[in-house]
């Protein structure tokens, strides 16, 4: 089964308490993050990691804090979700291509990194291993759009944080209903 990787805003900004936005006790999966990370370099599995690139006055701050502003600190991947030094970046200009490489970052200035138009031709697995934050926002945009495909899509439930647990339950609630399946950081890498 051809299987992809699929790792959501792992940013400085929204996993670590000093960061713009961060998600309750995100600090607290990054060691999931990276074993999922160290196994798919070793693995030879492709890792497609999405991440916001906002402008200093990108109108989604009105409905959220400044975040992961192009350029600053907070916009940067956690070192751990980095298989390699520098991964490809897929801009969301209209017909951007990157050449191929073991990890791409995909670009996005909204909540669904399908509206990075250049994504879809990325797309090209059977199996989804899904995880990031923040579950019910971004995490759910992605692993629900990645169903739509037809794959199997697996979230890694210990290697995803939430903001509201009662949002998170019902994200869940809908993946499973929606065909998606649960798993464990243990689980994907035994």
């Amino acid at each position: 089964m051809n299987t992809i990787f699929f790792d959501v805003d792992t940013q400085l900004d929204f996993l670590y308490p000093a960061g713009a936005l961060c998600a309750p006790g995100a600090e607290e999966i990054v060691p999931a993050l990276a074993k999922l990370t160290q196994y798919a370099k070793s693995s030879q599995i492709q890792i497609l990691s999405t991440a916001d690139a906002h402008s200093e006055d990108d109108p989604e701050f009105k409905l959220w804090p400044p975040h992961c502003i192009v350029g600053t600190a907070g916009q940067q991947k956690c070192a751990a979700t980095l298989a390699i030094p520098q991964p490809a970046i897929l801009s969301s200009i209209p017909g951007s291509t990157v050449a191929p490489a073991s990890q791409i970052v995909i670009e996005k200035q909204h909540t669904d990194c399908f509206t990075n138009p250049n994504l879809t031709n990325l797309l090209t697995a059977s199996r989804y291993i899904v995880y990031g934050v923040v579950s019910e926002i971004c995490v759910r945009q992605a692993a629900l759009g990645l169903l739509k495909t037809g794959a199997r899509v697996e979230l890694v439930t210990d290697a995803i944080r939430h903001i509201s647990p009662d949002a998170y339950a019902a994200m869940l609630n809908e993946f499973q209903t929606a065909g998606g399946i649960l798993t464990t950081t243990e689980a994907i890498t035994k």
